[in-house]
């Protein structure tokens, strides 16, 4: 079964770090382009990160864009998160999508991240 699956969230302090992982099962995702997006209470879903197929370039929200990175192992066949310096506002349900000209798009069931103290 082809699935796109996130992992890492959970509960962290203000100022704390989180790393998501975005893995792919029954599909290659290096064949993708990998998009992460949030949905903050009381918020539409909003776009956070997006790398390339091959990892090479990169773009993101001004809003987290001095706090998170995104990037890849397409060995592992995972798209990472790494999401720092994490403020309360950064608390919501965290997706991975991954899609491609041509291709069917996959989204994952999400992760929950708390920031609180």
């Amino acid at each position: 079964q082809m699935r796109l699956v996130e992992s890492g969230g959970g509960l962290v302090q203000p100022g704390g770090s989180l790393r998501l992982s975005c893995s792919a099962y029954g599909f290659t995702l290096s064949d993708y382009s990998v998009t992460w997006y949030r949905q903050t209470p009381g918020e539409d879903r909003e776009f956070l990160a997006t790398v390339s197929r091959t990892g090479d370039r990169t773009n993101y929200a001004d809003s987290v864009k001095e706090r998170f990175a995104i990037s890849r192992d397409n060995a592992k066949t995972t798209v990472y998160l790494q999401m720092n310096s994490l403020k309360p506002e950064d608390t919501g349900i965290y997706w991975c999508k991954a899609a491609q000209v041509g291709r069917p798009v996959y989204w994952g069931q999400g992760t929950q991240v708390t920031v609180s103290s």
